[in-house]
């Protein structure tokens, strides 16, 4: 098969690459709103970007009315946190999902728990392994999405997914989004080392 981007519908195109860029991380984005209110949404467009400073990026829809909650929330205040979905937490993640109403507080239809960040507004949610709290860097406008990248400014992580002061993978247990309603939990790990290459040459 091949594909033509130009010849087909963007929408074929969104599937054909949803399906193969897998699994993807979930970032589940807490925010907080102009009157206060709390908002936390997932996306699966998202990944690290640098370490120094601490960048992550989210790619984020534009709505051809209005912004999405998350993205004009972080445009009002400056900061949100990105919580890890771990499988205890996927379904309640997909709950929060769904298309609510700008005056829906995300929080307590899927009963998630509010816990207070360290330097930024919007809480994390408790019941996630790893949290990072973010404060806007910039945002970047590329094609029909905004790119948002954040630096992370504080990170928490549960010491019962940790292994020798490192996030354990194994313990983490997070769930990767395939295409459509399609999610991947964590399967067989396998270690294998990089070439030893140049050293003592």
């Amino acid at each position: 098969m091949i594909i033509d981007p130009q010849a087909i519908s963007p929408g074929s195109m969104y599937h054909f690459m949803n399906s193969v860029v897998v699994p993807r991380p979930i970032a589940f984005v807490s925010t907080v709103g102009e009157n206060g209110q709390f908002n936390v949404a997932p996306f699966s467009y998202f990944n690290a970007i640098a370490n120094r400073p601490p960048l992550i990026g989210i790619s984020i829809l534009q709505r051809p009315d209005r912004p999405k909650d998350t993205l004009r929330n972080i445009r009002h205040t400056g900061d949100f946190v990105v919580n890890v979905v771990d499988e205890a937490l996927h379904a309640r993640s997909v709950e929060a999902s769904g298309d609510w109403p700008q005056d829906v507080d995300e929080f307590g239809i899927t009963g998630l728990t509010p816990v207070p960040s360290d330097r930024v507004r919007p809480p994390r949610v408790g019941e996630s392994p790893v949290s990072l709290e973010c404060r806007l860097h910039r945002e970047i406008e590329l094609g029909n999405v905004s790119l948002v990248v954040g630096e992370i400014v504080r990170a928490h992580a549960r010491d019962d997914v940790l292994t020798d002061g490192r996030v354990d993978p194994a313990k983490l247990r997070p769930v990767g989004r395939l295409s459509g309603d399609g999610y991947a939990y964590m399967g067989r790990l396998v270690h294998l080392a990089r070439p030893d290459v140049g050293k003592g040459a």
